[in-house]
Formats: structure tokens, C-alpha cells, sequence
């Protein structure tokens, strides 16, 4: 499906995506039908990361990361605007700031993103792995509950009852245990056996207890294809590659944590009867720029824009970008790959763009849906 959608709407991307890349709008699509302002809580890791990082760990990411759209470094890995950054705009409310930002004047009306790089779901007790950024949200929402309840002025600037009520609750996370488990030299039969069922139990663990405190819309994004990303196929030693040149058991570990993570949210449909759980195969979207990148515009699709060494990957790991002697491309190249692990704001468009074209999530549904009633 996706590459024939691909192939028959090569004309209509560019003719639509084209002009929000490259003279980007103050939004990408202002969704219809909200009655209620947005308010969205993100769990996540780099994928998701709006500067959560720089801010909790003042740990330093300067240019040329947000080069592209920002013109300067907000923390987020890559040239510009995330996923996560596009979707809110689409929902013509500003985009989410980092939980942990203490200069952001308390200004987190709109929600809050606990997602932070290199976050995965296991150790649970290691900042900062999903179970932290959930005890992170179960602090927030009850100390914005207590402000509200008071006569502080801050108060105007929390989130109501009401407003926890209604929000949505994304999940962007998994990719890190799955490639952390293969880089500490885990075979592929303990990561799929052992490492995958457990990854899955956190997260459904996460959703359970949002429920509990009276969540009720989630949406989840899978993990891409790995073993496409320039850092994996510069590293690995022992390489079988599929057609496009991927590395075939990262992307079928990848694969599986998807069937098993759309599992749970079936499961979950059926346990938690109140809830509304989208499933988006981000990897589905996100594996076709790859195999179908010149119908897109892309012609190095599994090398880094930023970096160091050169074709075919680009990527070194003493080297990364932003650091010591490394070189990005010239603005305005047409690259997949921001920096080896994380994707360009060119490329982030179009997936975005994708989501919000519902034709990737179960049950089909438009992104704006939890803000609708």
C-alpha cells in the first residue's frame, strides 16, 4: 500500500509539501472540529525530543542542529522541525514545550513533553526511561491540580481537570532498548524473546495507569526501520542487507515490536472500555521514503546529511554532527537522514503529512479526534 500510494501521488506531495518545506507556513494544516484547546502529553525519546536534554542536563547541542526552521539550536536533533512539531501545528496550537524547561515562564496550557534522548522503557528506575516520565507527569498533573485550586496566579497557566481529561497522551519509544540490546552484542533471538515482550509490557503499563487517572485517548507511534539509519550501517560487522540496502535483522526485530506493540493496543481496546488507542506505523511510512526516495525527491537515502567520512553513510562515531571536524550539507539538499539516527525537517514534512492522512493508523483517525468533544 504504501509504495503504490507513493508511486500514484508523487505529483501531489510535491505540489502540496514542496511549498511547506521550503516556505513554511506558521502552520501545516489547521485541523477542523476542535472544541476544546489541545492540550497533548508526549512520552518519548530523541525521536519526540523538543529539548528536553539541553534543558534537564544542560547538555550542550548547538548548530547546525535547527538550522532550517528555528536558525537556531532548540535542543531537538535535527535541521528543524520534529514530527511531534508538525503535528501541533496541524492543530494550530504552539509547539510542546520540554517538561523539564525552567525559562519557559510556565507556559504549558497546551501540555507538556517528557520525552528525552536517549530515553528507553528498560532499566525502569534509570533516568530517563518511560516509568521516570511517568512519575515526571503524575508530579506535574498533581501540583497544576493544587495551583488550581488556589488562588495563585500561575493557576491561569496550569491545566484544569477538565484539560487532563480531554488531552491525548502520545507515545514515541522503543527504538533505544530495541538497538541498545544489539549493541551491547544481544542476539537476535534474546532481543526478539526476552528484550521485545518486556518493552511492550512498560508501555502497556504506561497506558494503565494514564487510564486510571482518567486518561482516555492515546495515540502510539511504532518504531522505523533501524536498520536503515546510517549509524547502524556504518557499525555493524557482520551485514545482510535487504534490496534497499538495510540491515535485515534490525528491521525485522523493528518489525516485530511493531506486530507486538499493535497487539497490545488491540487488547487494550478491548480491556480499557473507555479508551480511544490509535496505533500509526510510523515504520510503514518512514520505510518507503527509503525504498521509494527517488519518488520523493531523496537521491542518498542511507547517508547523513551531518557527519563525517563521506559516502555511502557519512556517519562516524567519533565524529557526529555538530562535533569536531564534521560537515552537513548544504541547506536546502534534499537528505532523509539528519545526522545518522534522526531524520531532516524535509523528511519529518512528509511523514507528518502522512499521519495526518490517517490511511497508517488503527482505527483510522484524524490526528485532531481527542480534542473534538
Amino acid at each position: 500500500m504504501a509504495t503504490t500510494l507513493a508511486l500514484h501521488s508523487y505529483s501531489f506531495v510535491l505540489f502540496i509539501l514542496l511549498p511547506v518545506i521550503f516556505n513554511p507556513p506558521h502552520h501545516l494544516v489547521v485541523a477542523e472540529g476542535c472544541q476544546h484547546p489541545p492540550v497533548i502529553f508526549n512520552f518519548g525519546d530523541s525521536n519526540s525530543d523538543t529539548g528536553g536534554l539541553t534543558a534537564g542536563l544542560g547538555y550542550y547541542i548547538g548548530l547546525p542542529n535547527g538550522r532550517s526552521f528555528f536558525r537556531r539550536s532548540t535542543g531537538r536533533l535535527s535541521d528543524g522541525r520534529l514530527v511531534i512539531d508538525f503535528l501541533c501545528e496541524s492543530l494550530n496550537t504552539s509547539l510542546l514545550n520540554p517538561y523539564l524547561d525552567s525559562l519557559v515562564g510556565s507556559k504549558f496550557q497546551n501540555g507538556a513533553n517528557f520525552a528525552i534522548v536517549g530515553s528507553s522503557t528498560l532499566p525502569r528506575y534509570v533516568p530517563f526511561a518511560l516509568n521516570i516520565q511517568l512519575m515526571q507527569f503524575l508530579h506535574f498533573k498533581s501540583r497544576a491540580l493544587e495551583l488550581a485550586s488556589t488562588s495563585d496566579p500561575l493557576k491561569e497557566m496550569m491545566i484544569s481537570e477538565s484539560g487532563f481529561r480531554h488531552a491525548l497522551y502520545m507515545f514515541d519509544i522503543g527504538q533505544n532498548d530495541i538497538a541498545n540490546s544489539f549493541s551491547k552484542g544481544l542476539s537476535y533471538s534474546r532481543v526478539v524473546k526476552l528484550i521485545i515482550p518486556n518493552v511492550i509490557s512498560e508501555i502497556k503499563s504506561a497506558i494503565k495507569i494514564l487510564y486510571d487517572e482518567g486518561g482516555r485517548k492515546f495515540w502510539v507511534h511504532n518504531t522505523g526501520p533501524l536498520g536503515c539509519l546510517p549509524q547502524k550501517l556504518s557499525m555493524v560487522q557482520s551485514k545482510v542487507f535487504d534490496k534497499h540496502g538495510c540491515l535485515v535483522s534490525y528491521n525485522a526485530a523493528a518489525k516485530l515490536f511493531n506486530e507486538g506493540l499493535d497487539h497490545m493496543c488491540g487488547e487494550l481496546r478491548t480491556e480499557l472500555r473507555e479508551a480511544n488507542i490509535v496505533y500509526v506505523d510510523i515504520y510503514a511510512i518512514k520505510y518507503d521514503l527509503i525504498a521509494n526516495s527517488t519518488n520523493y525527491g531523496f537521491e542518498k537515502p542511507l547517508m547523513a546529511c551531518c557527519g563525517y567520512g563521506g559516502p555511502p553513510y557519512n556517519y562516524n562515531v567519533n565524529i557526529t554532527c555538530g562535533n569536531g571536524v564534521s560537515k552537513s550539507c548544504d541547506e536546502g539538499s534534499r537528505y532523509i537522514s539528519w545526522d545518522g539516527i534522526h531524520y531532516t525537517e524535509t523528511a519529518n514534512a512528509i511523514v507528518a503529512m502522512k499521519v495526518l492522512s490517517m490511511q497508517y493508523s488503527t482505527p483510522p483517525t484524524p490526528f485532531h479526534f481527542f480534542c473534538g468533544s
